[in-house]
């Protein structure tokens, strides 16, 4: 997904780890140096601390990856009739897929903390510095010396091209950006990206931050047989769609024939730091005939 609003996504997840109590019988982490030197800086890292820092989140992206390579060595040994790419005019209640034909096999990513983490970015971001003004533009021009792969990516996407088939980039990075997402992607030990043939950005076409046409430009060329992204516009623009609510949409992946494409076509890796997934507030999120009164509050 594009960065954007970095601060204000962070504002939000700080406020919500704030909130929080720790769960039963775990043990809060003792302070550290750090945070009794500067505890104001201290608590404005803790949104980044799980994606960029934690073991937690390395392993979870090392799980998708082999997930996502499995897959494809099946569907390279039995090719799929059709792509994982929803044709146009599908609705999240009645899907169409695009046929693959004879197509070549492809595989479509998102780039930022899907195969890339934007590390010198966000480590501005955390020191509590502005991504305003530009900065974000200029970050996916020049940046590519301050990124890492994700964990397993780089073995992954080495594996899928070993199958034969071709690795395409699919980011909201604006398309003025082009040599210098190549650049972070090459940089990242990811391999070559041209634009237009294996790396589309937004603005490529009149749908602008939307995905989806850049998919069926995709699909045109190619049996698409796995996705990832960190967002789940990275899989369809049909689940950010303005009339779904939070829990709508959350529903809308969990049931019925979407739920059985998670790991079956379709990826998503973590990202709590920023994007789609951080909206809704306590009603949204916590149902009431869910909500637990504790003994003693009736004391």
């Amino acid at each position: 997904m594009r960065l954007s609003l970095v601060l204000a996504l962070a504002a939000v997840m700080l406020s919500a780890q704030a909130s929080a109590q720790t769960a039963p019988a775990m043990a809060t982490a003792p302070a550290s140096a750090e945070a009794a030197k500067d505890p104001v800086a201290a608590e404005r890292i803790k949104p980044f601390q799980y994606l960029y820092g934690s073991a937690e989140a390395g392993a979870l992206s090392l799980q998708a990856w082999h997930l996502i390579v499995d897959l494809v060595r099946e569907r390279v040994r039995n090719r799929p009739a059709d792509s994982v790419i929803l044709a146009d005019g599908s609705t999240l209640a009645e899907p169409h897929f695009v046929p693959c034909g004879d197509k070549p096999l492809a595989a479509v990513f998102d780039v930022d903390e899907t195969v890339i983490l934007n590390l010198g970015l966000e480590a501005r971001a955390a020191a509590g510095e502005s991504t305003g003004g530009g900065m974000v533009n200029r970050w996916a021009q020049t940046g590519a010396k301050a990124v890492a792969p994700v964990p397993g990516a780089m073995f992954a996407i080495n594996a899928l091209r070993d199958m034969g088939v071709t690795v395409i980039f699919n980011t909201n990075r604006g398309s003025a950006s082009a040599d210098g997402t190549a650049a972070a992607i090459a940089a990242a030990g990811l391999g070559k990206a041209v634009h237009g043939e294996t790396l589309f950005l937004s603005g490529d076409d009149a749908m602008g931050a939307r995905k989806d046409g850049r998919r069926w430009t995709i699909a045109a060329k190619y049996c698409v047989v796995a996705m990832a992204g960190d967002q789940l516009v990275d899989i369809s623009d049909l689940f950010n769609a303005s009339d779904l609510s939070v829990g709508d949409r959350r529903q809308a992946a969990l049931r019925g024939w979407v739920a059985r494409m998670w790991g079956n076509g379709w990826f998503v890796l973590p990202n709590p730091v920023y994007g789609s997934g951080l909206k809704g507030g306590l009603d949204d999120i916590f149902p009431a005939d869910k909500r637990w009164t504790d003994p003693k509050d009736a004391n």
